[in-house]
């Protein structure tokens, strides 16, 4: 030993060479302390939260989100163009079938079926004169004193002039529906759900000017991801609530499935037409849809956590907690076969029993055998 009081390099084998007792005592005691390894750390026992796995059989509830819309819904335009000079109608309003909607001013196309008149008048004339002229050319060529010529030209002026006549007519019957169709009027009896032109604005053939809501019977339009639509049939029941209506839920029926994919791509439009008493339902209004999907004999299945698989060489497992005493478990590692994401996780369809205890969080952390300390508040 040095004058610091550290044990020089050597000193244990030294002191126990040394021949007096309390050397020796003293000797045996540094070689103790030189010799003896540390004690082993007690082993951590970790908490985990886990759920308890339920079966929830071969079907499982789906739920969409969606829009609300009238049964039918109609964009009404103009056939032909012009400026609008009256709107009768507002949004909100309720109107019965043939109720005055809208006017163009109809001044051009009166002007057209006046032309149109005119041109008959003289058609007709013409029309007259070449058949009086037949008349007289045929009692000419039957007395010898007319041409075969003379009399094929004249019924060929008569029946051009009877055709002048019929083409003037038609020209006329248009000019006057075009006069009709400068008044715009309601095909069905609804509400106006948007007004979309003003008065003195022009507008084109088919240019939108109001929307019209009608239909006793509102609908939902919602998109069903790809992997779910072949389990979509027309004819199902669904339940379908509004954030705007709380509590209330709805009963329908699935009316329409796309058979092509909306703008994204990944997703089928599907329409469900409510039942009675959705009066309280308008158009636009944010919509949830609850579907019952699958076969309801097909094996049981559980819904954990995504979190709660775990996936390595070896393919997806779970970690099943299995109770000794004193609120502590061993863990066991179990395969597992995994399914579709559903509403509240993952469908797990083999490997686990009911009732079975799944730990849900620390997965990456645990391995088989290890002793777990269950949390007593269950699920997460």
């Amino acid at each position: 030993m040095d004058k610091s009081g550290r044990v020089k390099r050597g000193s244990c084998r030294g002191l126990a060479d040394r021949r007096s007792p309390v050397a020796v005592f003293a000797a045996a005691l540094l070689v103790q302390a030189c010799a003896e390894p540390p004690p082993p750390a007690e082993p951590v026992v970790r908490p985990v939260r886990y759920v308890t796995a339920q079966a929830t059989g071969g079907q499982r509830t789906r739920t969409f989100s969606g829009v609300a819309r009238a049964g039918f819904e109609s964009s009404l335009s103009f056939r032909v163009a012009g400026t609008i000079a009256r709107l009768d109608v507002e949004v909100g309003d309720r109107i019965r079938a043939g109720a005055p909607i809208a006017e163009i001013d109809p001044v051009d196309y009166e002007l057209q079926v006046r032309e149109a008149e005119a041109s008959l008048r003289q058609a007709e004339a013409r029309a007259g004169n070449a058949e009086a002229d037949l008349r007289r050319v045929r009692s000419l060529y039957e007395n010898d004193n007319a041409a075969r010529t003379d009399l094929d030209a004249a019924t060929a002026a008569a029946d051009s002039a009877a055709a002048q006549v019929e083409s003037v007519a038609q020209r006329l019957d248009l000019a006057r529906r075009q006069v009709d169709y400068t008044h715009l009027t309601a095909p069905a009896a609804g509400a106006i759900a948007d007004v979309l032109a003003e008065v003195n604005e022009n507008v084109s053939p088919g240019q939108p000017v109001v929307v019209l809501a009608s239909g006793s019977a509102p609908e939902v339009g919602f998109a069903v991801p790809e992997a779910l639509i072949r389990e979509v049939r027309e004819g199902m029941p669904v339940s379908v609530g509004f954030d705007a209506i709380p509590g209330a839920r709805f009963d329908g029926l699935v009316t329409e499935v796309g058979v092509t994919t909306t703008a994204t791509g990944t997703t089928f439009p599907v329409t469900v037409r409510l039942g009675a008493g959705a009066s309280d339902i308008r158009s636009g209004m944010a919509a949830v849809v609850d579907m019952i999907l699958g076969d309801a004999d097909a094996p049981d299945r559980f819904i954990l956590p995504g979190h709660a698989v775990g996936e390595d060489r070896g393919g997806r497992f779970v970690f099943v907690a299995e109770p000794t005493a004193d609120g502590l478990a061993v863990v066991r590692r179990r395969p597992v076969m995994v399914g579709a994401f559903a509403v509240g996780g993952l469908e797990v369809l083999d490997g686990l029993a009911e009732g079975e205890r799944v730990v849900v969080a620390g997965v990456n952390r645990l391995q088989d055998g290890d002793e777990v300390r269950l949390d007593a508040a269950g699920a997460p």
